[in-house]
């Protein structure tokens, strides 16, 4: 008795004083296992090497290839004013993506720009167009997505909480937001029927109540952004308003977007989004380990329920790649795959499994 008395007293001791991450069993495999890799064409023309694990020169599709990832996400904007995300440039990386076999999943953003909760702008060449003429525009320009790129997701509209396509999609004119949402849909549908289609929703607060308003469209997939610093610290309370709204709407659900730090530091003078320890999850450090195990995580609570989907990392390619010195270079490159020497780090180990 005495000698299970100590082995107990050791075991909490143990237990007590474990300072690490806890140990997450990761999934060797998701059905979407994705990373977004907008920026890599800008990074790439601007001659930046970038490296492996093994400190070997390497494309970042084939490493995130051989890392286990199996989906390249990419955001497209209709008329960008320097052509980056643009239909072109998409385009050309799509098919770089399909040549290695990866899936794609492509992020449509129905603006010029960046469009989420707080900005959703018409195109500027839609600026004039009526409600009736805007549907058919919606539908017109997705058909053509649909047809030249094909991709195995595209989401219809990006975070789209408060609507799209303002004023006009606004949230607060709900039957229009919805129609002009369905054209998408229905031109997804009419071009290729294997595509899963995906809504896409920053947090979990009012999830449920903009799936709510989405019964009647014919969509697949509900997408949700997941950053810490935006969105809560519990990951308890994410896993179980995932599992909620899979089965609540009766839909897949996949992570859309997150990312963590490997470091509080920066690599050049542009603020970073994320800088100080009170951003972070209790018991995930700011270190390549304690991203790492972050993201191992995120992939276990989005494959951990019935119509889990996976996840998709944001930003993994988006360093300091205009330079130490630049104001107006990377505020992510701390959340970045690579180190401030351009090697790829642990993190990429979560695709594997390991």
């Amino acid at each position: 008795m005495k000698y299970v008395w100590s082995l107990l007293l050791i075991v909490l001791f143990i237990s007590c004083g474990k300072t690490e991450t806890e140990q997450v069993t990761i999934p060797v495999g998701c059905p979407v296992q994705a990373a977004d890799v907008s920026f890599l064409p800008q990074i790439e023309a601007a001659k930046v090497i970038l490296y492996n694990q093994l400190g070997q020169a390497e494309d970042m599709l084939t490493t995130l290839k051989n890392a286990g990832c199996n989906t390249i996400r990419l955001r497209l904007w209709y008329a960008p004013a320097d052509g980056h995300s643009g239909f072109s440039e998409v385009k050309t990386m799509v098919q770089r993506a399909k040549a290695l076999g990866l899936k794609v999943w492509l992020t449509v953003h129905y603006s010029d720009t960046w469009a989420d909760p707080g900005a959703q702008s018409l195109p500027a060449a839609w600026s004039a167009c009526p409600f009736a003429s805007l549907k058919d525009s919606v539908y017109a320009y997705t058909q053509r997505i649909m047809s030249q790129m094909q991709p195995d997701y595209i989401q219809i509209g990006n975070e789209i909480n408060s609507g799209f396509l303002w004023p006009i999609g606004k949230y607060d004119n709900m039957s229009q937001f919805t129609a002009l949402l369905d054209k998408g849909i229905k031109a997804v549908r009419a071009t290729n029927t294997a595509t899963k289609i995906i809504l896409h929703c920053a947090g979990t607060t009012n999830a449920n109540w903009l799936f709510s308003q989405f019964t009647s469209l014919d969509y697949d997939v509900i997408g949700i952004s997941y950053y810490p610093v935006f969105h809560g610290k519990d990951l308890d309370a994410l896993k179980s308003s995932l599992k909620s709204l899979a089965s609540t709407f009766g839909k897949s659900v996949v992570i859309a977007e997150t990312a963590y730090p490997f470091t509080l530091e920066w690599n050049d003078w542009t603020n970073n989004i994320v800088g100080t320890a009170d951003q972070l999850v209790n018991g995930y450090p700011a270190t390549p380990t304690g991203q790492h195990d972050f993201l191992a995580k995120i992939k276990e609570i989005s494959c951990s329920f019935t119509g889990g989907l996976g996840f998709c990392y944001w930003g993994g390619e988006f360093i300091a790649w205009k330079g130490a010195t630049a104001t107006n270079g990377s505020n992510w490159e701390n959340q970045a795959f690579y180190d401030f020497s351009n090697k790829a780090l642990p993190v990429l180990n979560v695709y594997s499994g390991k």
